[in-house]
């Protein structure tokens, strides 16, 4: 349904975005994740046609999103960052605008409006001033917009920033809804969304894709980058100086209850056996060891806060 291929964006001197290449599905719901200035809005504005790469090319549906720009915008609903909303327009009136933008045929417009306002839960709003309303229905609208079409791909840039956590939930629930009847590609820094609503993932640093697959493959790998929990039965001030000796252990912390360690070690299956032997030199008494197995959270800090070099790339 989407492919990118080789696509840059160079800003002067500045590249926001270096030849990415990614694929989505038809039906598929992609996280496309990273940190602030990731370069994930650009590639974002790139495939929905708002701005031009430097090279490479973006196809939707197979066609060329700048080669047939009106055959690509047909097909997608998008959602910026920023909810392009008219604040003194009536909730229905804007959607109809919207649809009629879109080249919706004027036969279908009334049912699209309905359908949109029913996906989005907006009926009880419909009749009110956008503007009278809170971020969280006019990020509704935002979405509903985007939907009014009834396209084959939504995309969605941020589309919780800013809202309170019961805001956040109702959102996240709606793409949920919307799995299935449309392609989605969800653009966030935000790593709950992601692992609530996505079936893959694309992580995104320094412009560059440093990791694509499913959220379940890359924790699974993450794990070798190595967490061990660690608990003894005679706690004592030597044990982070004891496991720090051991070759291969970077870090220890302490854990709840207090007689729980969390060793961030090399990832080699002997640093585990050595911290045995260690605690039981020492006579802590070994009580539990094992590998602690990695969350999204771990696989993203890794690959960016860590600023790995290597990627990892699967299933793309």
């Amino acid at each position: 349904m989407i492919e990118v291929r080789d696509l840059t964006k160079t800003y002067g001197g500045i590249t926001a975005i270096k030849s990415l290449n990614f694929s989505v599905k038809k039906g598929e719901v992609v996280g496309f994740l990273g940190p602030n200035g990731a370069g994930k809005s650009t590639t974002m504005k790139i495939i929905t046609g708002f701005m031009a790469p430097s090279s490479g090319k973006a196809m939707v549906a197979g066609y060329d999103v700048f080669e047939n720009p009106l055959e690509v915008k047909s097909r997608i609903g998008y959602l910026p960052e920023v909810p392009p909303v008219y604040t003194d327009m009536y909730v229905t009136d804007y959607l109809r605008y919207v649809a009629q933008l879109k080249g919706v045929e004027k036969s279908k417009i009334a049912k699209n409006i309905d359908n949109a306002i029913e996906k989005t839960n907006l009926g009880s709003v419909k009749k009110r001033l956008i503007g009278h309303l809170s971020k969280g229905f006019r990020q509704r609208v935002g979405i509903a917009q985007a939907l009014v079409s009834d396209p084959a791909v939504l995309i969605l840039d941020e589309p919780t920033v800013g809202l309170d956590p019961k805001q956040v939930s109702e959102i996240r629930d709606l793409i949920k809804e919307l799995k299935g009847q449309h392609t989605i590609i969800l653009s966030t820094h935000i790593l709950p969304e992601v692992q609530a609503t996505c079936e893959r993932i694309i992580i995104i640093h320094q412009g560059q894709i440093v990791a694509q697959d499913t959220i379940e493959h890359l924790t699974e790998r993450a794990a070798g980058a190595g967490k061990v929990f660690l608990k003894v039965r005679k706690p004592s001030e030597l044990v982070v100086a004891a496991l720090m000796s051991v070759p291969g252990v970077k870090q220890v912390q302490a854990m709840l209850p207090e007689q729980g360690w969390e060793i961030n070690v090399d990832g080699s299956d002997e640093v585990i056996e050595k911290i045995a032997n260690q605690v039981m030199q020492k006579g802590f008494g070994l009580m539990e060891i094992g590998l602690v197995k990695a969350n999204l959270e771990d696989v993203f800090l890794q690959l960016t806060y860590n600023a790995k070099s290597n990627s990892v790339e699967h299933g793309a």
